[in-house]
């Protein structure tokens, strides 16, 4: 009598297999999100650190308008060559332009004149309040729903951010100007994060991603020129490998893997990542620049790692 399908053994049945014979466990798939995400996060957290050294040794403005331009070259050629191109209509060009003036030479721009009077941890704690900002605008603009659970996870990271802050400003370890052009750089970012979102364009993230790279450095770059002297630029080994870095490995690789994130969840849950942003500047502060953590840092990095679990669930 022959068996039904049903009650046939399969291969892969482990009561089918010989006596004595090991049955083979599942493979364990690498979760590649996950390990996309640390990337980010520890290239994200890193740049302000490194700009830190590169600033002494060439002006702030002119060292990232050139980034800028270096980097969309850097993307947009590769494209051209291999059929990544696709013709934009006018009004998607000029969006993803202003999508790139606002997350990038805004943004950084802002950012990297405040690293030259604040520490680069401090940046990074402020711009980690990106996350509080972008919800605030994603409800009214995209239309996200924030649930209380992801509310009390926003004003968590929220109070740990303000923590930090009352620690540094009250403490006199930060300078004031510093941190309102700081401020000023993580509002440009919160706009600009809302902004590619809405955004629905065939362009691919590559191409979208050294697009917003050019129009940031050619807007950037007259503004550059006017404020600073190009003979201040010292071209030193460290100088090199600073630019190096933060072109190829920020600009196009950290930014790219921004803009994929952001493009598979929503608006709200991908910038909830910046709140990892403080411990990681902090401790890349310190370990490259040898930037002193007050005891108080560390009080307001755990709601801040409370918030990131309550938004990210």
């Amino acid at each position: 009598m022959t068996s039904s399908p049903a009650s046939a053994s399969s291969p892969t049945d482990p009561s089918a297999a010989p006596a004595g014979l090991a049955v083979a466990a599942p493979e364990r798939r690498f979760d590649w999100t996950l390990a996309l995400l640390v990337v980010f996060c520890l290239l994200w957290s890193s740049a302000f650190a490194v700009s830190k050294v590169a600033v002494a040794e060439a002006p702030p403005l002119l060292l990232l308008a050139t980034r800028f331009l270096a980097a969309g070259v850097a993307m947009l050629v590769p494209c051209a060559l291999f059929g990544g191109l696709v013709r934009l209509p006018l009004r998607d060009f000029l969006a993803l332009c202003l999508a790139g003036v606002l997350n990038n030479a805004l943004y950084l721009g802002l950012a990297y004149c405040a690293v030259v009077t604040i520490s680069s941890g401090f940046v990074a704690v402020i711009i980690s309040a990106n996350p509080l900002i972008t919800a605030l605008l994603a409800g009214p603009v995209l239309g996200e729903r924030l649930k209380p659970m992801k509310v009390v996870g926003l004003l968590l990271g929220l109070a740990g951010v303000v923590i930090v802050l009352r620690s540094r400003l009250a403490g006199g370890h930060e300078d004031l100007f510093g941190t309102l052009l700081a401020l000023g750089g993580l509002l440009a970012l919160s706009c600009g994060t809302v902004l590619f979102k809405r955004l629905r364009t065939p362009a691919s993230l590559f191409m979208a991603s050294g697009v917003q790279s050019l129009a940031a450095g050619l807007s950037l770059m007259p503004v550059a020129l006017m404020m600073e002297p190009v003979h201040a630029i010292e071209i030193t080994p460290t100088l090199a490998a600073c630019f190096a870095y933060l072109t190829l490995g920020v600009s196009v690789g950290g930014y790219s893997l921004w803009y994929a994130i952001l493009s598979r969840s929503t608006a709200t849950k991908a910038s909830a990542l910046h709140f990892l942003m403080p411990p990681l500047g902090l401790a890349f502060g310190w370990l490259l620049l040898g930037e002193a953590v007050p005891p108080l840092d560390f009080l307001g990095i755990i709601p801040i790692a409370l918030g990131i679990r309550l938004v990210t669930r």
